[in-house]
């Protein structure tokens, strides 16, 4: 059975930091291509940064690049996003998203018109307020 849990969200205050966590279960990292996307109220979900099935393929939007990172650490089978500089834009439900078809999530986290990732999980709730 599949299943991604993510954890590590809660309140920050705006240039502070958060590490948001998504434990994957019922496949192996090297086997997805895996991505963080988040949905703020009001607004469509947007992918935030995804990995692609190649090492080399690391995609950030370019609202977070230069202060947000994604890791991997395949013998726990869990990928983070780290989360620096943060703004109160940045306020919304954060959800960790699987696909194991190659191209697949990595497309739809650049907003290409591709399938919607099979595997998603309930989403951590991200605030960025004083």
């Amino acid at each position: 059975q599949v299943q991604l849990v993510e954890s590590g969200g809660g309140l920050v205050q705006p240039g502070g930091s958060l590490r948001l966590s998504c434990v994957v279960s019922g496949f192996t990292l090297d086997q997805v291509e895996i991505g963080w996307f988040r949905q703020a109220p009001g607004k469509e979900r947007e992918g935030v940064s995804c990995l692609g099935y190649r090492d080399d393929m690391e995609y950030y939007s370019n609202n977070v690049k230069g202060r947000f990172a994604v890791t991997r650490d395949n013998a726990n089978n869990t990928v983070y996003l780290h989360m620096n500089r943060l703004k109160p834009e940045d306020t919304a439900i954060y959800y960790c998203a699987a696909d194991r078809a190659p191209l697949t999530l990595y497309y739809y986290c650049q907003n290409y018109a591709v399938k919607e990732p099979d595997y998603w999980g309930q989403g951590t709730q991200v605030t960025v307020s004083s």
